[in-house]
């Protein structure tokens, strides 16, 4: 979700977008901060609605809280793993969270989207893997049922089972003749 909101704001031309990975025992509230620029409050708060739509759209998420959107100049959206905060470059310069964070771990898009490519590639191989005992063991079920069915069949054809005489399940399995009565017109 960091990376499709890092994309929005680069898609409406925010500047200095940056990604701080927040140490957990400095900060047990969220875990990324995503920090962005506007050259004035009507790109900030269009960097914002961007995000809330990619949001929305591909993750069916919507932000805990919103602050800050009706005035323009400092934006704080809370998705609770991660925190975006948009402002005003006069607005970034004077709070300069960037600072108050000195723990925090600035991580480059580059690192993210490899770091979350090799999360997706190991998920798959162990849902593969998964799959194949599934299959195997769904295999050997239907080959067991199917086994057992043909033994069923085998005692109610010959009777022995089901307390029937031969004669009679001879008499069942041959055809029924049917009579047809002509109606006269």
């Amino acid at each position: 979700m960091v990376l499709v909101a890092a994309a929005a704001c680069d898609e409406k031309k925010a500047e200095d977008t940056r990604i701080l990975e927040l140490d957990p025992s400095d900060s047990g509230f969220t875990d990324f901060f995503l920090i962005a620029s506007g050259t004035n409050t009507r790109q900030v708060v269009s960097i914002s609605d961007e995000i809330e739509i990619r949001l929305k759209r591909e993750f069916g998420t919507y932000p805990n809280s919103v602050e800050g959107r009706r005035q323009g100049e400092w934006v704080l959206m809370d998705y609770v793993d991660f925190v975006v905060h948009i402002f005003l470059a006069e607005k970034r310069a004077f709070y300069d969270i960037e600072r108050l964070r000195k723990s925090a771990t600035r991580v480059e898009i580059a690192e993210l989207t490899a770091a979350l490519t090799e999360k997706v590639k190991a998920v798959r191989k162990k849902s593969a893997a998964k799959k194949t005992v599934v299959k195997k063991t769904v295999a050997k079920k239907t080959v067991a049922k199917k086994s057992s069915v043909k033994k069923a069949v085998a005692k109610k054809a010959s009777g022995v089972k089901t307390g029937v005489t031969k004669t009679t399940a001879a008499k069942r399995a041959a055809p029924v003749k049917r009579t047809v009565r002509k109606v006269s017109e």
